[in-house]
């Protein structure tokens, strides 16, 4: 299998004046056509750095990534210092890129600057891919069997900017295809929830255990998703090994059952809607309303992230205030009182209430403690109670599931995630419920 490593170059990059994502997309992209990544680093705009440690990476690797320092002004140096590591002798026009960069200055109402004029010329070693939405060339360098490296090695230059990478990567990925032979490797992505990933490895110990060595599993835990299960198949245009992945999958599915939600790009508030009788031709469409307090419309922010969400979504009351909670959605001043607005009572009843105001199927309410402040030592900051409720069209009968939370973070955003979330999944169980 060939290897690969990542290069963005940049000092913006190691002040954190920007982040990185250039990266992440190029690694998937790589991913996708076979190609493992072996290391994603970051090195300023520093020419003796840039040679040596991109040297180092095509010593140690097929293919070498790079990104940023392309630019027109003097401290983009990744060219120049590309043209020493490759052997060039001189430069050549690229018209191709030079056409794209009349044409982007033209739309843009800018003149032709010499500083435009040489960004579309590359050292006379670079094969070059015309970049469509930049005037930044894309280049390619081929270092040939038993040449420099031993080994045959290409390294491919891309520019910073994201959007100009991200739409130069098929064609890059195409130019990569054309030089090696590539095995394929087949991803199948699993989202658990309602599982610590400690607990979750335990639990799948053994099945982890038995897999075959082209099987390989990571885990990829997230406030918001939970915590997904990666399984790769390497070498998978192999029917066997396909074979094989697909039945681990299953076997997955009988092991964690309710805990799995969905696969690939699947998120809690896309599944949501797939258990609701809603297609747009239904004779009648479940709705869904929201009750938020500590979670302050995240709630209803992942749910009307969905497109078409409009279809089931009607609404949401975020009641921060317990006269909000008491008034709009009635619930009784008593069990403010007696349990106090974190609670299950509280929480039930704002799901109750929500449902019946807005009149909708399905509600979910949240309230609790996000932080960093308001806590005590019997509720104490990560303390959430979430409810979510089925309101019977027709009868008017309300069950309603509620769930403490405890979240041990410290931070107000990843507690606000986590109630969420929780608060989605605990909807989604009780959907399950009801209508699988």
């Amino acid at each position: 299998m060939k290897t690969a490593a990542i290069c963005a170059i940049g000092d913006e990059i190691l002040i954190g004046q920007i982040v990185d994502t250039n990266s992440s997309h190029i690694a998937r992209a790589l991913n996708s056509i076979g190609v493992r990544v072996g290391g994603i680093s970051s090195i300023g705009d520093d020419r003796g750095r840039i040679l040596s440690h991109l040297d180092n990476l095509l010593k140690e690797n097929d293919i070498v990534m790079v990104t940023g320092g392309l630019g027109p002004t003097k401290d983009d140096i990744t060219k120049e210092a590309l043209a020493t590591l490759s052997g060039a002798k001189g430069t050549r026009r690229s018209e191709e890129q030079m056409a794209v960069i009349e044409s982007i200055l033209t739309r843009r109402g800018i003149a032709m600057l010499d500083i435009n004029r040489a960004q579309a010329d590359v050292p006379d070693t670079a094969n070059v891919i015309v970049n469509r939405l930049g005037t930044a060339p894309i280049m390619e360098f081929i270092f040939p069997e038993g040449g420099k490296y031993g080994h045959k090695a290409a390294l491919y230059s891309m520019p910073g900017v994201p959007y100009e990478t991200i739409g130069a990567l098929d064609d890059v990925m195409a130019a990569i295809k054309a030089q090696f032979p590539l095995d394929e490797i087949l991803h199948r992505t699993i989202g658990t929830f309602g599982l610590a990933e400690s607990v979750l490895a335990k639990k799948i110990e053994a099945w982890e255990d038995a897999l075959p060595d082209y099987l390989h599993l990571a885990y990829l835990p997230n406030s918001i998703y939970g915590v997904r299960l990666r399984l790769s198949c390497y070498g998978a245009h192999d029917a066997e090994r396909k074979k094989a992945l697909d039945s681990a999958v299953a076997e997955l599915y009988d092991l964690l059952g309710s805990y799995i939600y969905g696969e690939g790009s699947d998120t809690l508030q896309t599944v949501i809607p797939r258990l609701l009788q809603c297609p747009p031709d239904a004779a009648y469409q479940e709705t869904i309303s929201v009750a938020e307090s500590c979670t302050g419309g995240l709630v209803s922010n992942l749910l009307t992230s969905v497109p078409g969400s409009s279809v089931y979504y009607k609404g949401s009351v975020t009641s921060y205030a317990n006269e909000v909670k008491m008034n709009l959605l009635n619930v009784p001043e008593e069990v403010l009182e007696q349990h106090g607005a974190v609670s299950r009572e509280c929480a039930e009843a704002m799901a109750r209430g929500v449902a019946i105001l807005l009149d909708t199927d399905w509600s979910v309410a949240t309230t609790g403690i996000a932080g960093p402040g308001g806590g005590s030592e019997e509720k104490p900051v990560g303390t959430c109670w979430v409810a979510a409720a089925h309101r019977n069209p027709f009868s008017g009968e309300i069950e309603v599931a509620s769930k403490c939370i405890k979240s041990a973070s410290a931070s107000r955003e990843v507690n606000m995630q986590r109630f969420a979330s929780n608060a989605l999944n605990l909807l989604r169980l009780l959907m399950q419920q009801k209508l699988l």
